[in-house]
This record gives C-alpha cells, sequence and structure tokens, in this order.
C-alpha cells in the first residue's frame, strides 16, 4: 500500500474523522473571530469586505477539490483500484459543492460593489462552466453502465474538465475585467497584516472543512460499496473485501 492510500485510510477511520471535525470547527471558529471583530473594515467597503473571508477560501478549496479529482482519476486509470476511482468521485462532490457556494458569495459580493447579481466576466463565466464541467462528471458517474467503464469515462472528463481550473485562476490577467486580481499575502502584500491573517487562516481553516467532508465521504462510499460486494461475493465466489479492493475490470 502507497503512502498516499495509508493516509486516505487513516482519514477515513472514524478516530481520524473525528480528529478531523474538531480541528476544522476550532479553525473555524479562529477564523470568524479574526474576520468579524480582528480585521479592520475596508476603506471603500466597509464591512462588506468580510465576504471576502469567506468567498477566497471557498474558491481556493474548489480548485483543491478539483486538483484531487486529476490526480486520482490519473492514479485510477493507472492502476484501476477503486480506491482512487472513490477518492476522484467524493472531491468531485465536495468541488462541486464548494464551486456552488463561491458563485453565490461572489453574487451577494457583485450586488452593491457591481450593482448588479450576475455579469458575464471572464472570472466569473470560467467559473460557472466549471461548474457545468464538474456537474457533467457527475452525471457521468449516474450512467447505467459497466462500472468499470463508467469510472474510466468519469476520470477522462475529470483530468480534462481541469483546465478549465487554470484558466480561471488566470483569466483576470488574460483578459479585462471587472474581477480583482488575486490578493498577494506574501512579498509585498495588498492587504493590511491583520487582513492577511484572517485570510491565511480562511484558507487552513477551509482546507480542513474539505479534508473532514473527504473522510466522511470516503467512508460514505466505502459502505456503499461493501453493500454492493456482499449482494455480489456469493454469484462470483470471491469475499467481499477482494471484490472491493482489486483492480476494476470491465
Amino acid at each position: 500500500m502507497s503512502t498516499a492510500e495509508r493516509l486516505m485510510s487513516s482519514l477515513t477511520a472514524r478516530r481520524g474523522e473525528r480528529v478531523l471535525a474538531w480541528l476544522a470547527v476550532g479553525a473555524v471558529g479562529v477564523s470568524a473571530v479574526l474576520s468579524l471583530v480582528a480585521s479592520p473594515p475596508d476603506a471603500e467597503q466597509g464591512g462588506l469586505i468580510r465576504l471576502m473571508y469567506v468567498h477566497v477560501p471557498a474558491a481556493w478549496v474548489a480548485y483543491l477539490a478539483f486538483a484531487v479529482v486529476f490526480v486520482a482519476s490519473v492514479a485510477y486509470l493507472r492502476t484501476r483500484k477503486t480506491r482512487w476511482d472513490r477518492v476522484a468521485a467524493a472531491s468531485a462532490e465536495v468541488g462541486v459543492l464548494f464551486t456552488a457556494l463561491t458563485i453565490v458569495l461572489g453574487s451577494i459580493w457583485a450586488k452593491p460593489v457591481w450593482g448588479t447579481w450576475w455579469t458575464w466576466d471572464p472570472r466569473l463565466t470560467t467559473t460557472a462552466i466549471l461548474l457545468v464541467i464538474y456537474v457533467g462528471y457527475l452525471a457521468v458517474r449516474r450512467l447505467p453502465d459497466n462500472p468499470a467503464r463508467r469510472a474510466r469515462w468519469a476520470a477522462v472528463v475529470g483530468i480534462v474538465g481541469f483546465v478549465d481550473v487554470p484558466i480561471v485562476h488566470l483569466s483576470v490577467r488574460w483578459w479585462r475585467s471587472l474581477h480583482q486580481a488575486p490578493a498577494r499575502l506574501i512579498g509585498v502584500p495588498d492587504v493590511s497584516g491583520s487582513m492577511g491573517v484572517a485570510l491565511g487562516v480562511g484558507f487552513i481553516a477551509f482546507t480542513l472543512v474539505y479534508l473532514y467532508f473527504m473522510a466522511l465521504r470516503l467512508r460514505v462510499g466505502r459502505l456503499e460499496e461493501r453493500v454492493v460486494a456482499e449482494a455480489l461475493s456469493p454469484r462470483i465466489g470471491q469475499p467481499a473485501e477482494a471484490l472491493m479492493e482489486e483492480p476494476a475490470r470491465g
């Protein structure tokens, strides 16, 4: 078993899941205090700037989730191990959730700043396309086809769809955009020290929330596969555990 696979096993164990839950709750609490109390209002936007501490980390988690889909999809195509397919599926679900949250929070922020809930700005448009791509990925996983073939198709979509992630991130630099460029937190920062700390803690908090959601979804996914494997085991003549872990066959 590889290091990555051992890490996944540790995270999806009930003890690892509980540790992640407490870490996530604690980090979100610290982030809330820093963003709502310690961080000052913006000179132009006032208290509205506090949406940044949720909007930007949510976008980061979407990037992270789809990067994990990409890596897990490549690993699945190389090994045909179903555990990598489970990781890709779980991360795509979390990524879609946080991409939708990013769009909703961005619309709430845009209304008082831009005067509209939505505009076909390059960043917004490419983010909407990203959401559609991974909703399509989840739809592919629901196709009534051979499980191994379905997993291969989903892996291809997960790999090709990731191309849109750097496009989303760089869209504000490539095209004229209403959306502001990403804030720099190191070197010559674009935000004050307290705001940078609050934003940095927000990144950590949302990453821990992502890891907790992943641990929870992977455990549920494994339980779902165990039910199927136990139903098939008498017909195929193999132990359920072997059916769950062996490379998927067409």
